[in-house]
């Protein structure tokens, strides 16, 4: 029986597993100054991701650290926490992304720690915390919780006041008395207050900061425009003789604040769906484990409870039944189901048991196992996956970074525009001037400018890695649209590593059932791809074991197998011979088949005898013809460059229907053939194992390297594919296509929205509450379109394992496999 004995944690390690725990993480940022906790939020920089984390952080001098930020709302604040964070000595570079709310720092331990730059992000007025803190996910639910509240509250007091603001739009002259319509005044400007105090506090604050530290954003025009609403609608509250006396615009505060905060908290929602599935992954792995502790034997182990990071290889840990395996590791007892959609984008289990790896992030779907760790942290291939989607995250495309250039620049414009239709107003009426310059502040707000870009990549990039494609790049996305040929490598790619048996034939007289288990039987004892080929076919025959039993085995390297086989009773033996026809020094019974074969021959008084060949190809991807011929479809040209033999290689492009294929290519051989595709105007794609590719993986307009095998630290590419379906590699064209449509939808829409805007506002014609209606769904639209992004990946191709005719051999002595093994 097993045995767990609770162990209470240290309060470090409390505070870090226990997500209710009364630390708050502003107040102990200085803990981060601790090396040892430098890893739980970034790696040193410039370390190869497959390594581990040294024993003393400090022996890499530069960190890349990443971090989750409160406050921000913008492009503008963007910027200024970039400007920040520059300005600490120590911090070598930083890269703040307004549609994740994420920040990339590079920072050197010699003049700087964690504790001084997160300072310097809260003087300028916002909050940082380790991106892989337990914190950040209840910080992002409290955000919302407190979004929805000021909805409600602005929600509620808009119907009060539109009610008392009604009777002075719909009485005619002389149905109100003056003090009726003071009393509805007053009663408006009772209600307009938790208004102001509560729901427009964010606006307030934001800008605030803005003028205490001289900058511009997107919410110091808003602010400015509730300000002077308010003020002047007070004013003619207590002064109904005065300047401002002749009206009120109460209705026209509380309903732009509130489809402002509608606006703001959908967009905040879509957000956390999108962008959010980021720290979802991050956050993916378990706080604390169960380990067993080092006395414990197998009979009755004991475990204690300890953080994850304090993990270490050769440990072994419990693995509890809806948990998340915690590292890579080997299960040492019991067996489940897996959940590897993170690895792999498959959503079907695997079956996992005794002697089987797991790996990091992956779910125990069934029953509790033991798992002896053999990778942790930062080598495992979960943090691998999560490095490169944070690095990503955190990409800014050139249309965003283009819309970041000119936001603080078109702040500065919409504040002088409003001045100077304040100006131009005043002389007509004061009130009116007013009002006209908070509707230009409120509808010129860039913020569907800001977003249109980057919300729609981080949508897209999100929808790939569910689907089984990480992207490294995310300036490929842009690329990938325009691609008009696609360049495929071969083996790995278009082939599955190893052979398959595709026909055998058997010598006069002999059952080709009996010689494939007998074939089986010696390949066993080969890890050659034929020898594996062999024993798979006859294990899927689902064939009756050889009656022949082994004697003597000798491998002979590069040629093939001889062995001694003997009967049950031991009265009889045979000598045999697989591998080529050299090595059995026989004849091929069928010379004209095309592709690699083996030979089983055996020795008869001194003479060796055929008794079968087996012929094997390529293991071509079922789904490989469909796919290239709905690139075509598309309009994507294809080429194969290999540096497998040209015979192969033809035999391969013509199955597939491939026009333009070329063997025997070097890597320099591949890259000069995609420099003159490219000198004549093509954009190219190269698709390629991410091993021996990577100078043509670097040198085309896009890359994708295939394969799980894939070193993800060592790739090149701008997109790696995890799945085990080259229909990803499509299905990522037409994302890539379905989103740059979206981003120009976006930008078009806001520029077409500001165009159309801002003259009706100057011309008074735009309410301040239509002006902040229309800014809200401006911003609104931009998200939304962009969450159509999030959808299932664009297409299914056919049945990968539908039948191909082309695997069959032709008809003759060649005996086709089939389900009955010949």
């Amino acid at each position: 029986m097993f045995q767990t004995i609770p162990v209470q944690p240290s309060p470090d390690e409390q505070a870090a597993i226990d997500p209710g725990s009364s630390v708050q993480p502003q107040a102990s940022s200085h803990l981060l100054d601790d090396p040892h906790e430098w890893s739980s939020f970034g790696r040193p920089a410039h370390q190869n991701p497959q390594a581990p984390i040294p024993e003393d952080p400090t022996e890499s001098p530069v960190w890349d650290s990443f971090v989750v930020l409160e406050g921000m709302h913008c492009a503008a604040c963007a910027l200024t926490i970039e400007e920040a964070l520059k300005a600490v000595p120590g911090v070598e570079g930083a890269e703040v992304s307004a549609a994740t709310r994420r920040a990339r720092v590079v920072w050197r331990h010699a003049q700087v720690l964690p504790s001084q730059w997160m300072e310097a992000v809260v003087r300028a007025g916002y909050h940082a915390m380790p991106a892989r803190d337990a914190f950040a996910r209840e910080i992002r639910q409290a955000e919302t919780r407190r979004a929805l509240w000021r909805w409600l509250v602005a929600g509620f007091c808009m119907m009060q006041v539109m009610m008392y603001a009604w009777p002075a739009y719909s009485a005619r002259p002389g149905d109100l008395s003056l003090e009726m319509e003071t009393l509805l005044r007053w009663a408006s400007w009772v209600i307009s207050l938790p208004v102001v105090l509560f729901c427009c506090g964010p606006f307030f604050k934001s800008a605030l900061k803005d003028i205490s530290q001289r900058r511009v954003s997107m919410d110091l025009p808003v602010a400015i425009g509730m300000l002077i609403t308010f003020v002047i609608s007070t004013l003619g509250t207590f002064d109904p003789s005065g300047v401002f006396g002749h009206e009120v615009f109460f209705d026209s505060l509380t309903m732009f604040v509130f489809f402002l905060l509608t606006g703001r908290w959908l967009e905040l929602r879509l957000r956390d769906r999108t962008a959010g599935a980021l720290e979802a992954v991050m956050n993916r792995l378990p706080d604390s484990v169960l380990r067993q502790l080092p006395h414990a034997d197998a009979g009755g182990a004991e475990f204690e409870r300890v953080a994850t990071r304090r993990l270490r290889t050769g440990d072994v840990v419990r693995v509890l039944a809806g948990e998340a395996f915690p590292a890579d590791g080997i299960i040492v007892r019991g067996s489940t189901h897996a959940d590897e959609a993170l690895l792999t984008g498959e959503s079907t289990p695997v079956s996992r048991a005794e002697g089987d790896m797991v790996t990091a992030g992956s779910y125990n779907l069934d029953s509790v196992v033991d798992v002896r760790v053999d990778s942790v942290g930062e080598g495992t291939r979960f943090a691998q996956i999560v490095s490169l989607m944070e690095s990503a995250s955190l990409q800014k495309p050139r249309l965003a970074r283009l819309a970041d250039k000119v936001a603080r620049p078109f702040l500065v414009v919409v504040l002088l525009a409003a001045l100077a239709a304040a100006v131009w107003w005043w002389p007509v009426d004061h009130g009116k001037a007013m009002m006209v310059a908070v509707a230009v502040l409120i509808v010129t707000c860039p913020c569907a400018l800001s977003l249109a870009t980057p919300v729609a990549m981080l949508t897209a990039a999100g929808t790939l890695a569910r689907g089984g494609v990480l992207v490294r790049n995310l300036q490929g996305l842009e690329a990938l649209a325009s691609v008009d040929m696609l360049v495929f490598d071969k083996t790995g790619t278009l082939t599955r590593d190893g052979l398959v048996l595709r026909a055998l034939t058997p010598a006069v007289g002999q059952d080709a059932n009996e010689m494939l288990a007998l074939a089986a039987l010696l390949a066993r004892q080969s890890m050659h791809p034929a020898s594996k080929s062999l024993a798979k076919a006859a294990q899927e025959a689902q064939l009756p074991a050889s009656p022949w039993q082994l004697d003597t085995v000798q491998e002979v390297a590069g040629s093939g197998l001889d062995v001694w086989v003997e009967s049950a009773d031991k009265t009889r033996r045979r000598h045999l011979r697989l591998g080529s026809a050299a090595h059995c020094a026989v004849a091929e019974l069928a010379p004209e088949q095309a592709g690699q074969s083996v030979m089983l021959a055996e020795e008869i008084q001194g003479h060796w005898a055929p008794l079968v060949q087996f012929h094997f190809s390529e293991d071509v991807r079922a789904e490989a013809a469909q796919v290239i011929a709905d690139l075509r479809k598309h309009g994507v040209d294809v080429q194969l460059l290999s540096g497998d033999r040209a015979a192969a290689v033809q035999t391969v492009a013509a199955r597939l229907g491939i026009a333009q294929a070329r063997g025997d290519c070097q890597p320099q051989d591949k890259l000069a053939a995609m420099q003159a595709a490219q000198a004549q105007g093509h954009q190219v794609a190269m698709v390629g194992d991410g091993l021996n590719d990577g100078p043509v993986l670097a040198g085309a307009h896009v890359s994708f390297a295939f394969g799980r095998a894939v070193p993800l630290a060592q790739s090149r590419a701008d997109f790696v594919v995890l799945g085990d379906s080259l229909e990803l590699v499509l299905q990522s064209l037409l994302l890539a296509r379905r989103t740059l449509s979206v981003v120009r939808q976006n930008l078009g829409w806001a520029a077409a929205y500001n165009a159309i805007s801002i003259p009706l506002a100057l011309m008074g014609w735009m309410p301040a509450w239509l002006a902040g209606l229309g800014m809200a769904l401006s911003s609104l639209l931009v998200v939304a379109n962009a969450a159509r992004l999030a959808r299932a990946l664009p297409l299914q191709v056919a049945d990968s394992n539908a039948s191909d005719p082309a695997h069959l051999a032709p008809r003759g002595t060649v005996m086709p496999l089939t389900q009955g093994g010949h």
